[in-house]
C-alpha cells in the first residue's frame, strides 16, 4: 500500500509542528524519517498512525482518504519506543490481542500467533510473561503482535533505541527479514543514522517540521544537498569557501591559499559555497600523492580506533579538518608530524552556504 501524503499541517497550541508537507512514500518500500528529537518525525508517524489529528492537509493509502479515520480502521501495525506489552498478559496473549479485537477466535488465533512467534524465533517463550523477558525478547515480542494482523502498514517509532548496541544489530536483521518477506510499507522513525543506512530503501531527513532531502541511503549519504544533511547523515568536514568557475561539473574552492576542485552541487553558480569532505574520503601521506589533489597539514590530534585511526589536521588559515584512516599502518602518523592531505575532487562537494 502506498502512502501520499499532501499539503499536511499538524498544530500544537498556536505552533505548527508540521506546516504543508508533501510525501510519496512507494508500496512495499522501508522508508525511515531520520532526524533529531524534536525535528517532527515522531509527530508525523503518529498523525500517519490517526493518534494525532492533521490540523491540514491529507494522508491516503493507496487512494483511499484516511486523514480523519481513528488508527483502528487504518489497517496498520505499530511497534512502539517503550515496547507497550500487557504486564498482565502472557506473550501469547499479547500477540493474539490484536487477532481478537478483530473477532477472530480458536484454531485460527492459535495458528496465526505460533507462525509469528516463530518467525522472530520466539515460539518456545509464548507462556511467559513480558516481566520473563529480556528486552530483546520483549521487543520481537511487539514486532509479531504488529504483523500478526497482517497490516498493510507498518509504523515502527524508534524500536530500537532501548537495546544495547549488538541487540540492535540482530533485531534490525529480524526487522528488515520480515518487512522484504511480507512486501509490508513500513514507516520507520530513528535518530540513528547507522539504522536509516543499513535498513531502508528510502530517507527522508527532517529538519524543523520539513523533510529536508529525500532520497536512497546512497544518495543521502554520498550526495547531500544541504549542510545540515551532511552534517547529520555521518560526519563531515564542512569548510566555508570562496567560488570560481570551472570546466563541470567541477568548481575551484579557494581552501586557504590553495585552490581545490570539488563536484559542484549547487542550485544555482555563487560566489561562496561549503566545501563538504567526509573523513574516509581524505588521504594523508608523507608525501603528495600524483593521483589526488595535495595540500599541506601538521596533525594535531590522533585518535586509534582499533579498524581506523581519525587525525585532527590543521590547514592554517584557523582552518581545520578530520581525517580518518583505514587498513594497513593507519596509526602511522603522530602529532605533530606534517604531512600531505589528498583529495579527490570527485568526492568532494561544494554546496549552497
Amino acid at each position: 500500500m502506498s502512502i501520499d501524503i499532501s499539503n499536511l499541517t499538524v498544530t500544537y497550541g498556536a505552533e505548527d509542528v508540521i506546516s504543508g508537507l508533501s510525501l510519496a512514500i512507494p508500496e512495499g518500500s522501508f522508508f525511515t524519517l531520520l532526524g533529531p528529537s524534536g525535528c517532527g518525525k515522531t509527530t508525523l508517524l503518529r498523525t500517519i498512525a490517526g493518534f494525532v489529528k492533521a490540523s491540514g492537509g491529507s494522508i491516503r493509502f493507496s487512494g483511499r482518504d484516511v486523514t480523519k479515520l481513528p488508527p483502528h480502521r487504518r489497517d496498520i501495525g505499530m511497534v512502539f519506543q517503550d515496547y507497550a506489552l500487557f504486564p498482565d498478559k502472557t506473550v501469547f496473549q499479547n500477540v493474539a490481542y490484536g487477532l481478537h479485537a478483530r473477532g477472530e477466535r480458536g484454531e485460527s488465533v492459535a495458528r496465526k500467533v505460533g507462525e509469528a512467534l516463530e518467525r522472530v524465533g520466539l515460539g518456545h517463550l509464548g507462556s511467559r510473561h513480558p516481566a520473563a523477558l529480556s528486552g530483546g525478547q520483549r521487543q520481537r515480542v511487539a514486532l509479531a503482535r504488529a504483523m500478526v494482523i497482517k497490516p498493510q502498514v507498518l509504523l515502527m517509532d524508534e524500536p530500537l533505541s532501548n537495546l544495547d548496541a549488538k541487540l540492535r544489530i540482530q533485531i534490525r536483521e529480524t526487522i528488515t527479514e520480515l518487512q522484504r518477506e511480507a512486501n509490508i510499507t513500513t514507516v520507520f522513525v530513528t535518530h540513528d543514522q547507522e539504522e536509516a543506512l543499513s535498513m531502508s530503501n528510502l530517507i527522508g531527513v527532517m529538519n524543523r517540521g520539513a523533510v529536508e532531502q529525500l532520497g536512497t541511503p546512497q544518495e543521502i549519504y554520498a550526495r547531500p544537498r544541504t549542510g545540515y544533511v551532511a552534517d547529520f547523515v555521518g560526519a563531515a568536514n564542512r569548510l566555508p569557501v570562496r567560488l570560481r568557475p570551472a570546466k563541470a561539473p567541477l568548481v575551484e574552492a579557494s581552501l586557504g591559499d590553495v585552490a581545490i576542485l570539488a563536484t559542484d552541487a549547487m542550485a544555482a553558480p555563487a560566489p561562496e559555497g561549503l566545501l563538504i569532505l567526509r573523513p574516509e574520503d581524505l588521504k594523508i601521506s608523507a608525501a603528495p600523492q600524483e593521483a589526488l589533489q595535495s595540500m599541506p597539514a601538521t596533525v594535531r590530534g590522533r585518535q586509534y580506533l582499533g579498524s581506523k585511526t581519525s587525525y585532527r589536521l590543521d590547514l592554517g588559515e584557523a582552518l581545520q579538518v578530520v581525517a580518518e584512516l583505514h587498513g594497513p599502518g593507519h596509526d602511522g602518523f603522530a602529532p605533530g608530524d606534517r604531512v600531505s592531505l589528498g583529495i579527490d575532487s570527485a568526492l568532494a562537494r561544494v554546496i549552497a552556504a
